[in-house]
């Protein structure tokens, strides 16, 4: 079969490698330096109608094929692979489930400024407890009168905070999987919808990239996408078809690595020649060539199924699969072609090799990709009838906190109730350790948010770490946007651990790259303005409040005096909140000390959530060290048991 695009087709590449070349080029090195969201340039991408490439005119679209969208992202992928992920995103993700799924009302509400290109589209689904796993979604919404209740959170969400509109997948009937899921479209600007700042990320730095978090946000039921519990198969649905736009992602940023390369190749002259003229170098090009036709014919073949209606689950899996991974393989020989050269920065090369990576990850990562390919080829494995167990959910993600909320008259009243808990829990603030002592050394850190708001109050910052006896630090965006402290002093996955005793956040929301970097800390106390921050399900103790009335007097209860030198720290054993009485018996091992918990049974064991110790089988034994059930002692349960 001879497969070829149409004049229709190759003209839009045309028009868009102009464009591309003419407003992208320019500018891609700042971009991607400032990590620059390109406003001026998606702009004039909806002006030109690509916004909405495979969508009928009716809603506002260009209403061209799936392969024409494809060409689109590729084109622009070839000169920045941020730019392209943006426009993927936004088609593939943000419009599609409203375009498949959605009422006509939702239609000309959502769809229409989409596909015009008047606004940006986003998919929120990943969450840190769902990435590859969508059914461990926790994001809440619950039916209250004609509005859905939405609570929780998502991360990595491409196109935050620059889109208006959202399909967030959200838990809307508990307790039974997948099953329970929704999608709803959320508007950007509901109350209690907040972003946080976006990452700063190895590549594709021109797109943005962000947090979400939704605190008691409103979203009107009619937003419901298709049918409550539908939630999950919409997810699935869109990602089939948003596999084809990151598959033309990567083949575009190999694209331009493979152009880049056979240029280089051709000027550089070694030992006589042009180094494409050494056979090393040929064959490199040779093999680089072959994998972008090969990629290319997968894009498209899998495009052109989507556009007949075709079933082409399996075909876009493998076009992601096999595209990333020799966009991988081309971006890194391209680099290695131009030698030292490529790995200066400015050199498209060099970032071509950075944007790359990223298309074996998001969309489902390849492995995830195989899975997927399997599945369609030997079946999915059996479901065990009966066999259905409660899956227990990961907790904060501080661990077991106790949680613990002040509740006052005033502020000065809950600072006083927390500086005795504090104290009750073994703080000795008499003692303290210098403000600039190292993150990762210091015994207890006061850090500062955004809720700082400017430089002003870093002055009472200080003083409260002085009065804490504790090290300053912050969240990332304070060091890096604000740059009110160094660097050096942030807290985060990717920054400082602290892994101490007390760790104070003023004004910090609790994304969870800060939240996984003071997971080890024995006490951690949040006070913030907003109740619904995540930093509160993550916190010992917490306030809600304004940060700027609360430092001043926690500084004054604390003692503002001069510390005594600290001695050596000792870990202070982490306080776990109190456990209630069970309403079950709790029957223990003697052996290991293994508590059998009936709400989640033994799953190796093949024992179903909810059978009680009673109804064991008699030959159950215990699956930490084999210990028969007849051994096994029923234990008393004190109500104050730590």
């Amino acid at each position: 079969m001879l497969f070829k695009t149409n004049k229709e087709h190759e003209e839009l590449r045309k028009a868009i490698r102009e464009f591309a070349e003419a407003e992208i080029k320019p500018v891609a090195f700042q971009m991607d330096q400032e990590n620059k969201f390109p406003d001026e340039i998606v702009k004039k991408i909806g002006e030109n109608g690509w916004m909405g490439i495979p969508y009928s005119t009716k809603y506002g679209g260009a209403g061209k094929d799936v392969i024409s969208y494809a060409i689109a992202v590729e084109e622009l992928s070839r000169v920045d692979g941020g730019v392209g992920v943006i426009l993927s995103a936004h088609t593939s993700l943000g419009a599609y489930p409203i375009e498949a799924f959605g009422t006509e009302a939702q239609k000309e509400k959502y769809l229409k400024p989409l596909a015009s290109g008047e606004a940006i589209g986003a998919f929120g689904l990943t969450e840190p407890d769902a990435g590859s796993d969508a059914s461990g979604t926790q994001t809440t919404a619950v039916l209250e009168g004609d509005y859905y209740i939405l609570n929780g959170g998502k991360i990595f969400i491409t196109n935050a905070p620059k889109a208006s509109t959202y399909v967030v997948f959200a838990v809307t009937t508990p307790g039974i999987g997948t099953k329970g899921i929704s999608a709803l479209i959320v508007e950007k600007g509901y109350e209690g919808f907040t972003f946080s700042d976006p990452y700063d990320k190895m590549g594709i730095r021109s797109s943005s990239t962000a947090e979400l978090t939704f605190n008691n946000v409103k979203v009107p039921k009619e937003n419901l996408l298709g049918q409550e519990g539908q939630g999950f198969r919409i997810a699935m649905q869109t990602l089939d078809g948003g596999r084809i736009g990151i598959a033309a992602q990567a083949l575009g940023i190999a694209q331009g690595a493979y152009e880049a390369a056979l240029k280089y190749a051709k000027e550089r002259i070694q030992f006589g020649k042009p180094i494409a003229q050494q056979q090393v170098i040929s064959f490199k090009l040779a093999d680089m060539a072959t994998k972008l036709r090969a990629a290319r014919f997968l894009i498209y073949s899998a495009a052109e199924m989507k556009q007949n209606h075709e079933n082409y689950g399996m075909e876009s899996a493998m076009a992601k699969q096999y595209a990333s991974d020799v966009a991988l393989e081309i971006v890194n020989d391209a680099l290695q072609i131009h030698g030292g050269n490529g790995f200066i920065k400015g050199i498209d090369v060099e970032r071509f090799y950075r944007d790359a990576k990223i298309t074996t990850i998001y969309e489902g990562t390849n492995e995830i990709q195989r899975v997927v390919i399997a599945s369609h080829l030997i079946g999915k494995a059996p479901k065990k009838k009966g066999k259905a167990q409660a899956v227990k959910k990961d907790g904060p993600i501080t661990g077991v906190r106790k949680r613990h909320m002040i509740k006052a008259d005033t502020a000065k009243d809950a600072v006083k109730e927390l500086v005795e808990h504090l104290k009750k829990d073994g703080y000795d603030f008499s003692v303290g350790i210098p403000i600039d002592t190292p993150i990762a050394d210091a015994e207890r850190v006061v850090s500062v948010g955004k809720g700082i708001g400017s430089e002003e109050f870093m002055k009472e910052a200080e003083k409260l770490a002085h009065a804490a006896g504790a090290a300053l630090g912050s969240s990332r965006p304070v060091a890096e946007n604000m740059k009110l402290l160094p660097l050096e002093r942030y807290v985060g996955m990717s920054g400082q651990k602290f892994k101490g005793n007390l760790y104070i956040a003023l004004g910090i929301s609790g994304a969870s790259q800060h939240l996984k970097g003071i997971k080890d800390a024995s006490t951690i106390v949040a006070i913030n303005r907003n109740p619904g921050a995540p930093i509160f399900k993550n916190a010992d103790y917490g306030i809600v409040g304004d940060i700027h009335e609360i430092m001043p007097l926690l500084a004054e209860a604390l003692g503002t005096g001069e510390k005594k030198p600290a001695p050596p720290m000792k870990k202070v054993r982490r306080s776990k909140p109190r456990k209630l009485a069970p309403n079950y018996g709790v029957y223990v091992c003697p052996g290991c000390g293994y508590e059998y918990d009936p709400n989640y049974g033994d799953p190796e064991g093949e024992i179903d959530a909810g059978t009680t110790f009673e109804k064991l089988p008699d030959d159950w034994v215990c699956p930490e060290c084999l210990e028969e059930k007849q051994n096994f002692v029923q234990a008393d349960f004190p109500a104050d048991r730590k």
